[in-house]
C-alpha cells in the first residue's frame, strides 16, 4: 500500500485543486521534486516523470514566450501516466494548456500561495519523513537527559519495569514493547510508538498502565532520535563483561550504526540509575570527555613512571 498519495499533499498543505481531480489517488514514490525548466525548453530525454513537478515564476514566465503549438506540446509531455502531481507556486495563474492536458491524462494540478523555494523545502521534508525506510523492534524507547535510549532484551528481563522507574525519576517514555523506527537521514533514526499502544506501559502483575494519565503530559513524548542502544541480559557468570568501557560496540538498525551497551541484570542492580549514568556518559563522550580513555592514559603513564623508577 502506498505510503503517500497526491490527496495527502492536498490535505497537508491546503493546496487548491485546479484540474485532474481523477488522479488524486496517484501514489508518490520518491521524495525528490522536479522543477521542469529544461523540459519547458523542449528537452524531455531525462524527464523524471515519477516526481512531483513544481512550476514557479521562472518556468511559467519562460512558458509564456512559447508559441501556441509549443505550449500545447510541452504540457502534453509534462502530463504522463506516472506523474503524481503538478504544483503551481506563488498563486500564479495556471496555463489553459496545462489544465486541458491534465484533464486528459488525469494528472492533478494544484496551486499554492507559498513561494517556490519554501514550498519545495516543506514538500521535501514531508515526503522524506513519510517515505523513509522503516522497521519495528521489540524494546522500550525512553528519553533520558535528552538522549534517546532504546532498551532491548529478552521478554521478561525487566525492560518495562526499568522504563517505569525512569519515568518516575522524571524521564520521558516514547514507546513500550514495540518501537517503530524510521531512518530520516543517513545517520538519523527516529523512534515512535504505534498509535494503538501510545503512552501505554505493560507491567507484569499490574497489567496495562497509561503513563500520561498517571504521571502527566511531561512524562511522554511522541517521538525521539535513537542515540544509544542498551541491551539487558541475565547475568552470565561465565561471560566477561566490559569493565573499563574502552571497547565501543555498535548495532546496525536499517542502515545506521548506533552505539550499544550490554548491561547484565541480577538482583540488587539498579538498572534505572545505570541507564541514567550511561546516558550522561554518552553525552560527555560526545563533548569529548572519555573517562575510560583518560584512565587508560593515566595508567599507561603510571606504568611508565614505575619502569623508570625501577631502572
Amino acid at each position: 500500500m502506498p505510503k503517500v498519495r497526491t490527496k495527502d499533499l492536498i490535505e497537508k498543505f491546503n493546496l487548491e485543486l485546479v484540474s485532474g481531480a481523477e488522479g488524486i489517488h496517484r501514489p508518490i514514490t520518491t521524495s525528490d521534486l522536479s522543477r521542469p525548466g529544461i523540459e519547458m525548453a523542449g528537452y524531455f530525454t531525462y524527464y523524471p516523470a515519477e516526481r512531483v513537478q513544481l512550476l514557479g515564476k521562472t518556468e511559467l514566465s519562460f512558458f509564456e514566450r512559447l508559441t501556441p503549438v509549443e505550449k500545447r506540446l510541452r504540457m502534453e509531455k509534462l502530463c504522463t501516466d506516472v506523474t503524481p502531481a503538478i504544483i503551481i507556486s506563488r498563486g500564479l495563474e495556471v496555463p489553459q494548456e496545462l489544465i486541458e492536458a491534465s484533464e486528459r491524462k488525469s494528472v492533478p494540478v494544484m496551486r499554492s500561495p507559498m513561494k517556490t523555494t519554501r514550498l519545495a523545502s516543506r514538500l521535501t521534508n514531508y515526503l522524506e519523513s513519510k517515505l523513509a525506510p522503516t522497521t519495528a523492534v521489540h524494546g522500550v524507547l525512553v528519553d533520558v537527559y535528552g538522549v534517546g535510549v532504546l532498551i532491548t532484551g529478552k521478554s521478561g528481563v525487566g525492560k518495562s519495569e526499568t522504563a517505569l522507574e525512569l519515568v518516575k525519576r522524571g524521564h520521558r517514555l516514547v514507546a513500550d514493547d514495540c518501537v517503530e523506527i524510521r531512518q530520516e537521514d543517513q545517520d538519523l533514526l527516529i523512534g515512535s510508538a504505534p498509535e494503538l499502544i501510545e503512552h501505554l506501559l505493560e507491567i507484569r502483575g499490574l497489567g496495562i498502565i497509561n503513563v500520561m494519565t498517571l504521571f502527566g503530559a511531561g512524562a511522554v513524548r511522541p517521538h525521539k532520535r535513537i542515540s544509544l542502544v542498551i541491551d539487558l541480559e541475565l547475568w552470565d557468570p561465565n561471560k566477561q563483561y566490559d569493565r573499563l568501557g574502552l571497547e565501543e560496540e555498535k548495532v546496525k538498525i536499517i542502515d545506521t550504526e548506533v552505539p550499544k551497551l550490554t548491561i547484565p541484570v541480577r538482583p540488587g542492580r539498579n538498572l534505572a540509575v545505570i541507564i541514567e549514568v550511561a546516558a550522561m556518559n554518552f553525552r560527555l563522550k560526545r563533548m569529548g570527555v572519555n573517562a575510560a580513555e583518560e584512565f587508560s592514559a593515566r595508567l599507561a603513564d603510571a606504568i611508565e613512571d614505575a619502569e623508570h623508577d625501577y631502572e
